[in-house]
C-alpha cells in the first residue's frame, strides 16, 4: 500500500530486457535505505527490489506490467517518481493507493493558472473507470484531487511544490501517464454494475 505522496525522484540508470521481462536499474538517494524484496512504487507501479548496488537498485517488470503501464516507455536518464510502501501507523497524507495501475492515459492540456497548473488527462472510457469531482486519482503515482470530471477525462490542479518535486514538471501535451483510479470508487462501480 502507498499514499501517493512522492518521496523522491530517481533516475533510470539502466534498462535490460530478458525474455519478456524488463529489468530497470534506478539511481536514487533512498537506495541505501532499501532492502531486497521491498516494494517501491515507480511512477505509481509497485515493483519489487531484486538487487542493490551502492546508490542504484534494480526492479523487474513482467509483460503484464509492461503492457498495462508506461514502464516499457522509460528511457535511460529519465526521471521517475518514487514512493516506498507506507508503514503501519504512519499518517495517510494522500489516499489509499495500491500501486496497481488500471490503465494509461494521455495529457490533453496544460494550463497555467495564478499559483497552480491545471493538467487535463483523457483515457479510454470503455474500461469503465470513473472519476468524480473532489474524488481521488493517482497520476504516475501522485495522489491528486479531481477538479473536473467527465466520462473519459478529468483535470487536476497542481501546486508549485508538487510541480517542481515530481515528474509533472516534465509533462507535455501527449505525455503517456499511469492512472490508478480510487479503490473505493472501483468497488462501488463494480457493485453497482452487479445489481
Amino acid at each position: 500500500m502507498f499514499t501517493g505522496i512522492i518521496e523522491t525522484l530517481g533516475v533510470v540508470a539502466n534498462l535490460k530486457e530478458e525474455q519478456e521481462n524488463l529489468h530497470i536499474t534506478v539511481k536514487s538517494d533512498i537506495t541505501s535505505e532499501l532492502k531486497i524484496d521491498q516494494s517501491v512504487a515507480h511512477n505509481g507501479v509497485c515493483l519489487t527490489v531484486v538487487a542493490i548496488n551502492t546508490d542504484e537498485y534494480t526492479v523487474t517488470a513482467i509483460k503484464e506490467t509492461i503492457d498495462k503501464t508506461n514502464i516499457g516507455d522509460l528511457l535511460i536518464d529519465e526521471e521517475i517518481n518514487l514512493e516506498r510502501a507506507m508503514k503501519l501507523g504512519d499518517r495517510l497524507d494522500g489516499h489509499i493507493v495500491q500501486g496497481h495501475v488500471d490503465e494509461t492515459g494521455f495529457c490533453k492540456s496544460i494550463k497555467d493558472e495564478n499559483g497552480s497548473t491545471v493538467f487535463t488527462f483523457y483515457y479510454e472510457s470503455e474500461n469503465n473507470n470513473i472519476t468524480i469531482e473532489k474524488g481521488s486519482i493517482t497520476v504516475n503515482g501522485v495522489s491528486l484531487t479531481v477538479i473536473d470530471s467527465k466520462k473519459d477525462e478529468f483535470s487536476v490542479a497542481i501546486i508549485p511544490y508538487t510541480l517542481e518535486n515530481t515528474i509533472f514538471k516534465n509533462f507535455r501535451v501527449g505525455t503517456k501517464v499511469n492512472l490508478e483510479f480510487d479503490v473505493i470508487g472501483k468497488y462501488v462501480a463494480r457493485l453497482t454494475k452487479l445489481k
